[in-house]
């Protein structure tokens, strides 16, 4: 006969084991914080993730998004801009995932009031890419795409 408490006590071991491992989809990175700050990042596949010591800060989609950009003003004419970008880096990207949306908008909207841009649509359209790509390099965010319309 075996007593109850050993049998709660196994049952306890096999749910705090089972809440230790964590399976993550494939095209998603997940970053983990732990109790002393430190970050790791983990790819695709099956993780152990200690329940008490970590927690999951971030859960980075690394196919793509579009921001949407509009109120883009050059003289008269008014512009809406639709930024592509997937993240290259997530360690470096874990510091601005949280508002990556107000930061492209932001970065977008100060190229397109600061510099001069070229006449023509196609290169301007390559001018912004280039532009921001220069700028979010270093926090590991890509732009892969961007399409200016005009409003």
């Amino acid at each position: 006969m075996v007593p109850p408490i050993l049998i709660a006590a196994l049952c306890g071991v096999a749910f705090l084991a089972a809440a230790c491992v964590r399976r993550i989809p494939q095209g998603q990175v997940y970053t983990l914080r732990g109790r002393d700050g430190r970050i790791r990042s983990v790819g695709p596949g099956l993780h152990v993730v200690l329940p008490l010591l970590e927690r999951v800060a971030h859960k980075i989609d690394l196919a793509g998004a579009t921001v949407a950009v509009d109120q883009l003003q050059r003289g008269a004419q008014g512009y809406r801009a639709l930024v592509y970008f997937q993240v290259l880096d997530p360690q470096r990207a874990d510091v601005v995932i949280d508002d990556v949306e107000g930061l492209l908008q932001v970065t977008t909207r100060r190229l397109f009031d600061y510099a001069v841009l070229p006449d023509e649509a196609e290169a301007r359209r390559r001018w912004l890419k280039q532009s921001l790509n220069s700028e979010l390099r270093e926090r590991g965010l890509l732009v892969a795409r961007v399409d200016l319309a005009a409003a």
